[in-house]
């Protein structure tokens, strides 16, 4: 096995423990090398020193922790094992420039500081734009559902497909334009887990719901960073898509996420009811285009 491969092997599982104990002893027995030559081979590959390259990542999960979950700040500390409190606010203060209770509270998510995995295997790159959207109505579903942190990336899909399900149960037609909008608290009862609200929207000419549960709701004008999907709509590549835009592209850009919605943009074929068949509703056989939009401020 060359190097390359070896070090991606040892990446993946070095994100899958960062709450386990990763000293250098324990990666390069993982590893089957002396610390010595792990050391340089994972230099050569990354162009980052291990230790470091682990800091920074446990410091970036616990800044979403941090931001996604009510939990107390020491038990995140140990969490991702720093020895108290104080060593971690020092070590995150020179990581991000502010403490984790500001970074906490402030409304706004700047993305500086976090750092995204290696991931060596070759992906797919997204295009972006930096766009002005007008103040746009809608009509719409609110649902909301409620995961644990650990959760969210496996949870996400199904999410949507539920959602999209209920949005079927209560149409008369499907719009050729469809919306997701959406937007998380944290869960008042669990300190693990936040809560989202998704709104599944058409425009208003284009309502036609069967229930009296719809509500009238508006993109806010403003800027947005927009991600534009290409290739097949499967679910598997949907959900790599929308796992590079904050786990590798946003930290990469700098940018700071302000509050609002968070927007998918669905263009839909094969958009008659009869057309869509609820046991096999791979999205492939009706989005025939997905852009997704963060609300920025630069």
């Amino acid at each position: 096995m060359d190097q390359t491969n070896i070090i991606r092997d040892l990446l993946r599982w070095i994100d899958d423990n960062l709450d386990k104990p990763l000293s250098l002893d324990n990666v390069a027995a993982k590893a089957g090398y002396s610390k010595w030559h792990l050391q340089r081979m994972f230099k050569e590959v990354t162009d980052q020193a291990i230790g470091a390259y682990i800091r920074a990542r446990r410091l970036s999960r616990a800044a979403v922790a941090l931001r996604l979950t009510s939990r107390p700040i020491l038990d995140i500390a140990l969490q991702y094992r720093f020895d108290s409190q104080q060593t971690f606010t020092r070590a995150f203060k020179k990581q991000f420039n502010i403490t984790p209770a500001y970074y906490r509270r402030s409304d706004e998510w700047c993305a500086t500081g976090i750092c995204p995995p290696i991931i060596l295997d070759e992906h797919k790159h997204l295009d972006y734009e930096f766009v002005e959207m007008q103040e746009q109505p809608l009509v719409g579903l609110e649902q909301s559902c409620s995961y644990a942190l650990e959760e969210w990336s496996t949870a996400c899909s199904q999410m949507r497909q539920t959602f999209w399900h209920y949005y079927l149960e209560h149409t008369t037609s499907i719009a050729s334009e469809v919306f997701g909008l959406h937007h998380a608290i944290h869960n008042a009862d669990k300190e693990d887990e936040q809560t989202v609200f998704y709104t599944t929207a058409v425009k208003p000419e284009d309502a036609s719901f069967n229930n009296a549960e719809y509500s009238h709701l508006t993109i806010p004008a403003g800027e947005y960073v927009k991600f534009s999907f290409s290739g097949e709509a499967t679910r598997a590549a949907m959900q790599e898509f929308l796992y590079q835009i904050y786990g590798v592209y946003l930290p990469k850009l700098n940018i700071t996420r302000r509050p609002g919605y968070d927007i998918e943009h669905y263009k839909l074929k094969n958009v008659e009811l009869r057309h869509i068949d609820h046991k096999n509703d791979d999205p492939k056989s009706h989005v025939a285009a997905f852009d997704y939009y963060v609300p920025i401020k630069r």
